[in-house]
């Protein structure tokens, strides 16, 4: 009965991985999911789509217990693989999975929730700059129509001078996305990936609130309808790398500004200059205001 359910499992999977690339809005429906979800596999990130598109923080009742939250009792939940490591035979230690049952937030109670902070598009390409995986250069100098690209052999990416904030964004997503794929030794050359980069951007653009409404996945879904469901799924995995490689990066940087001590309209002032103190070397230590 396992096996079967699993194998049922499986099915449903990749069914919804044929029905991502069915159009162009079956495709953006998608893609908008992933940019809504806390970071999943990309199995239940299908299963999930599937199963209810609303969803946007998946964990099983042990983990929302760890995270000092309740899953409401009347909770039905939603199919869910999660990692399991045990014990071989010959005593050392293997990964797989179970398919057990998440829960989505809406489905707990617990502590009440801090929005996520909005940032500005100027804040946005100040933090995509700041962790670019490979130097950016304004450039000039590049052929009509290219907004942006990423040039391999001197790991740079130019970007056009004069864009709007939102196409500059998309643009430098993409081409992060591409430096991305360049791994060494994988052989990477531009169009193997140009799909994969293009839905990472939309999807960084997706979850930062950005206009998407110049994307269009008509060609993507027409060049990838002869793709196995495996090859989907690898697909979407790609994709899902690089647009969580990408959004990480721009949320590491306003998490380390966010951590910068700054003073704030309620400090405290001293009436006298701060003393100093004398260091165990004899050196003269100012004391921290």
């Amino acid at each position: 009965m396992k096996k079967a359910e699993r194998e049922e499992i499986w099915d449903r999977v990749n069914a919804q991985a044929e029905e991502v690339f069915r159009d162009d809005e079956s495709m953006r429906g998608f893609l908008n999911f992933m940019a809504q979800c806390t970071p999943q596999s990309t199995r239940n990130l299908l299963l999930l789509y599937e199963q209810d598109p609303s969803i946007t923080q998946p964990r099983t009742a042990d983990r929302w217990k760890e995270a000092g939250r309740t899953v409401y009792g009347n909770a039905e939940g939603y199919l869910f693989f999660a990692d399991q490591e045990y014990q071989r035979k010959d005593g050392t230690r293997g990964s797989g999975y179970v398919i057990t049952k998440a829960y989505d937030i809406s489905q707990t109670r617990g502590p009440r929730l801090i929005p996520p902070a909005k940032h500005l598009p100027e804040e946005i390409i100040a933090a995509m700059i700041e962790q670019s995986p490979v130097p950016l250069a304004i450039s000039d100098q590049l052929p009509q129509g290219v907004e942006a690209q990423y040039v391999p052999k001197q790991r740079t990416i130019y970007v056009r001078n004069g864009m709007n904030e939102t196409a500059t964004i998309c643009a430098i997503a993409r081409e992060q996305a591409h430096a991305g794929f360049d791994t060494a030794g994988m052989g990477y050359y531009r169009q193997a990936y140009a799909a994969q980069a293009y839905c990472a951007a939309y999807v960084t653009a997706q979850k930062f609130g950005l206009d998407t409404s110049a994307f269009r996945f008509d060609t993507v879904c027409k060049n990838c309808a002869e793709m196995s469901a495996e090859e989907k799924r690898g697909f979407i995995g790609e994709v899902k790398s690089a647009a969580y490689t990408v959004s990480r990066d721009i949320q590491r940087c306003f998490q380390d500004l966010d951590q910068i001590i700054q003073p704030d309209e309620f400090s405290i002032e001293a009436k006298k200059p701060a003393k100093s103190s004398k260091a165990k070397d004899g050196q003269t230590q100012e004391i921290p205001r």
